[in-house]
């Protein structure tokens, strides 16, 4: 945990706040604080500071915050992710939004089985969970929104056009002839498929609505090497 994430049920007042639980554990047996040290902090979707330790019992720690820094630049990046298998989901949801992304589509394919979408970890606050995760990490505070599509081809006919209007889209295939660019600026749209990529008529379905299908080359990844690989060229 890089960043103490602090929720508005947290605050007493604007610069008093009290922790319990999973934070107050963290910070008695990982950081090891004692009254007058200084942690590190953040509002959730709001300022990053840090924070003193003025009170620390075996059931509260009681801190005195300043919050004054923005958080990170978030990426400019609209994810389309086939449904990972939900063990997979939890590392591929907290690896990118430590990368910065904000706005998650969780989305229907041939190659994913309907099991996944039955998933006790796809409910809010599960999800919420491993979205937290990803922000403690990489010390932001802007919590991404993650939004489930079962139904892929009306979500591709009737709604993908206009999310991705004015943006750079981009689908990852494994066949594609065109490389994946090195480096990407501006608004882009990503889309990523389930292990073995989308199937031709999902490509051809999303070409409709303006992705370019671009390849990383011959070797093929699994979900979860692959989506940070084609974030960082976001970065």
């Amino acid at each position: 945990m890089n960043l103490i994430l602090l929720f508005e049920t947290d605050f007493l007042s604007a610069e008093r706040v009290v922790l319990t639980g999973r934070r107050l554990q963290h910070v008695r047996q990982v950081h090891r604080a004692a009254v007058g040290d200084r942690l590190r902090v953040g509002r959730l979707d709001g300022l990053l500071g840090d924070a003193l330790v003025i009170g620390l019992g075996e059931e509260r720690l009681e801190l005195e915050v300043q919050l004054w820094q923005p958080p990170p630049t978030p990426l400019d990046c609209l994810l389309l992710l086939a449904l990972p298998r939900p063990k997979m989901l939890k590392r591929v949801l907290q690896s990118v939004t430590s990368l910065g992304v904000k706005r998650i589509y969780l989305i229907n394919s041939y190659r994913v089985e309907k099991s996944f979408w039955g998933s006790p970890l796809l409910q809010p606050e599960k999800l919420r969970e491993q979205l937290l995760l990803g922000l403690e990490q990489a010390r932001d505070t802007t919590l991404p929104e993650v939004h489930l599509r079962p139904r892929f081809k009306p979500f591709v006919e009737d709604e993908l056009p206009e999310l991705v209007a004015g943006r750079r889209a981009l689908v990852a295939h494994p066949v594609a002839a065109a490389p994946f660019p090195v480096r990407l600026n501006g608004l882009t749209s990503l889309a990523i498929g389930p292990e073995g990529g989308f199937i031709p008529y999902e490509i051809e379905k999303l070409q409709e609505s303006g992705f370019a299908p671009v390849s990383l080359g011959k070797r093929i990844l699994r979900v979860e090497t692959a989506v940070p690989v084609l974030l960082s060229r976001l970065l």
